[in-house]
């Protein structure tokens, strides 16, 4: 984390309004306007920062609500030999974390989720011929929906190319377009949410929102769930060598009334200490 330098905040921030809830510190350099995600205090790491654009596309797709556990691997840093570095007010640089869903609607078995960040790649499916990409473009990024007859590969949701192609098992493939036109005019989601607020729960403007608080919670939730395994990933007793990394472990998670059943100590993270003046 940066030294704080009062001096140099820009005449025109609110540093104040910004810090929002969070503990206050003097005005840091190179936290706004980008670097504050990588920070638990601010952001949600890169899970946060990007899951809600390629979860949106299973989650949707597939009908998934809350999942029922998480786990979690985080790489480390070690600037000494033997003993990694110890941040835990600071995001990992890259992670791999496993949820799992119970069945839904739309899918009549059990769904394991998997994610990736940081440089981390799944594995290239046999399916896929070795010279195409998986997902975007350079495999940069992308989603893989693996099913019992094939699987479908697409890019971010908000990103062009989109890229969308399916490849089935009996050899078949189908390549969806690589750009969709899209008639919505600037900050026309925006009015879309307003004109739903004013008109209530179930209303026809709220049904025809893509993205109402009913979905976007449990999909929410499910992007902090695998920030709770990589904060309980840090939970430790003692320091150096001898430290003992107690939380690495499958969280059990109880959707409906938010908690972790299996390790307590997990539960300090599902909330967050509002400084004065800006609780709720």
């Amino acid at each position: 984390m940066p030294e704080p330098d009062a001096n140099a905040k820009p005449d025109d921030l609110h540093w104040d309004l910004w810090l929002g809830p969070a503990e206050y510190r003097p005005f840091t350099p190179n936290l706004h306007p980008f670097n504050w995600r990588g920070w638990w205090a601010y952001g949600t790491g890169a899970l946060g920062d990007v899951g809600c654009h390629l979860i949106d596309i299973p989650f949707r797709t597939l009908g998934l609500k809350y999942p029922t556990d998480a786990e979690c691997s985080v790489s480390s840093v070690f600037s000494q030999m033997w003993t990694p570095d110890y941040h835990p007010k600071g995001c990992p640089p890259s992670s791999f974390i496993t949820l799992h869903f119970d069945e839904t609607e739309k899918s009549k078995s059990p769904i394991e989720m998997t994610w990736s960040d940081g440089g981390i790649r799944p594995s290239h499916p046999e399916i896929i011929p070795a010279d195409h990409d998986i997902g975007g473009a350079n495999s940069a990024n992308g989603v893989l929906i693996i099913g019992d007859k094939g699987l479908i590969s697409t890019n971010i949701n908000d990103s062009s190319p989109l890229m969308p192609k399916l490849y089935l098992n009996d050899g078949t493939t189908d390549f969806g377009p690589e750009k969709e036109d899209n008639e919505e005019p600037e900050y026309g989601h925006q009015r879309k949410w307003v004109d739903a607020c004013k008109a209530g729960f179930n209303s026809t403007e709220h049904q025809g929102l893509t993205s109402s608080f009913d979905y976007a919670g449990p999909m929410t939730e499910t992007v902090l769930m695998g920030n709770l395994a990589i904060r309980s990933y840090m939970l430790r007793k003692g320091e150096g060598r001898k430290a003992e990394y107690y939380g690495r472990k499958k969280l059990l998670w109880d959707g409906e009334n938010m908690k972790i059943t299996n390790l307590k100590e997990a539960n300090q993270f599902v909330g967050r200490d509002y400084r004065d003046g800006w609780e709720v």
